[in-house]
């Protein structure tokens, strides 16, 4: 009876050690492991110190810009009113739109002069009617559920135009003065152009 006794200790505890043994050796890599059997050589194992870091979007001049763009501030950037200790930025990031690079950010620039081109008329005629707006943008080819016109105080006209379901917007004002108008792509946690009015 002892030998039966021990060996039911035994398997009972086999669990456990395999377990244990598990865990321990679970997602241990050594140099050299692989080596010799087509896997990675000692040479080619990241090591901290070589690990990826994410990189920066690399921006290069747009058709018709100059070599070196100025970056412009977004109209777009929510201004603290509040302590920077209350995490206003982290609270309201999803009021924030993405920034466009690379080809989208050339397309973003055609996309604004494009815009602009076709309410500079209305500008100059001092035709500031949201309608007159919607028409002009619309005669670009942009569908009715792309565009959104709504006055902007007394003599100015608001704008916003969903380009393409990336998404690429445009977004600005036609006033007396001139007409301003930038391009971004879209919200965080969002889809479409306008901006959302709660996020997490």
């Amino acid at each position: 009876m002892t030998t039966i006794r021990t060996a039911r200790g035994r398997l009972a505890l086999l669990p456990v050690v395999l377990l244990a043994a598990w865990a321990t050796g679970c997602g241990t890599k050594h140099a050299g492991d692989d080596a010799g059997a087509g896997g990675a050589s000692p040479s080619a194992v990241v090591t901290p110190s070589a690990a990826a870091t994410p990189s920066t979007p690399t921006d290069f001049p747009c058709p018709g810009e100059s070599p070196t763009p100025t970056p412009r501030p977004s109209s777009h950037t929510p201004s603290p009113t509040a302590p920077p200790t209350d995490h206003y930025a982290e609270n309201h990031g999803f009021m924030v739109p993405f920034a466009l690079h690379g080809k989208r950010r050339c397309q973003g620039l055609a996309a604004v002069g494009r815009v602009r081109a076709a309410l500079e008329p209305l500008r100059r005629r001092g035709d500031f009617t949201a309608e007159s707006a919607r028409r002009a943008l619309a005669g670009l080819g942009y569908s009715a559920g792309q565009v959104q016109t709504y006055q902007d105080g007394t003599a100015g006209v608001g704008f916003l135009v969903e380009v393409d379901e990336y998404p690429v917007c445009v977004e600005g004002r036609m006033a007396g003065a001139r007409t301003e108008a930038d391009a971004f792509g879209g919200y965080p946690d969002h889809t479409g152009c306008d901006q959302p009015s709660g996020g997490h």
